[in-house]
């Protein structure tokens, strides 16, 4: 493992991103940060009210992150951060940040799932925009340092499966898939 660690949880709405990075965080000593406090008031008024973000409206809310991030890394401090860095240019301007590489950790989940989170939750997020975060993810591509994920089991097992990786990453590589889902998982999936 790497002296500094900068590690996204990322995936759509319901995959359990900030309970992995809170769990992550503990088990490795990160400092943690929940993307979702980094949004504007406007944003969280427009997804609340059930329309989608634009690349507009992402683009200062990434910029914190990365800014976030880059003066984490200037105090010599890992970290991890929830963002669903949907699009592969999000998360290029999450990389942007750190000079070391950035370490993506993919959640997915079937969409029953995923469902069934979203409506049990108090969040501003409603299940009615899961389609659009669906129809905008894009897979990790080979030069993305990750790892994928399915969060269809036990949160402990998930947790265990993103420290086991992250203690044994010699250096950056291409996505792997550490817990192939037996239903599937979701559309761009490895």
């Amino acid at each position: 493992m790497t002296d500094h660690l900068h590690v996204v949880i990322m995936g759509v709405s319901g995959t359990g991103k900030s309970t992995v990075a809170r769990g992550v965080a503990a088990a490795l000593g990160l400092q943690v940060a929940e993307g979702d406090d980094f949004h504007p008031p406007a944003n969280i008024a427009k997804m609340s009210a059930g329309i989608p973000l634009d690349d507009d409206d992402r683009g200062p809310w990434l910029a914190a992150l990365a800014r976030w991030a880059g003066e984490r890394h200037a105090e010599a401090t890992s970290t991890v951060l929830t963002c669903s860095a949907l699009k592969r240019s999000y998360r290029d301007i999450l990389r942007s940040g750190v000079p070391e590489p950035t370490l993506f950790v993919h959640l997915v989940g079937s969409r029953e799932v995923l469902e069934q989170r979203m409506a049990t939750r108090a969040h501003f997020m409603p299940v009615s925009l899961l389609d659009s975060q669906l129809a905008t993810l894009q897979a990790l591509e080979p030069d993305e340092d990750g790892l994928v994920v399915d969060t269809d089991q036990p949160v402990a097992d998930v947790v265990a499966a993103v420290v086991s990786w992250l203690r044994r990453r010699p250096e950056p590589r291409p996505p792997v898939r550490e817990s192939p889902s037996a239903r599937g998982g979701l559309p761009g999936t490895r």
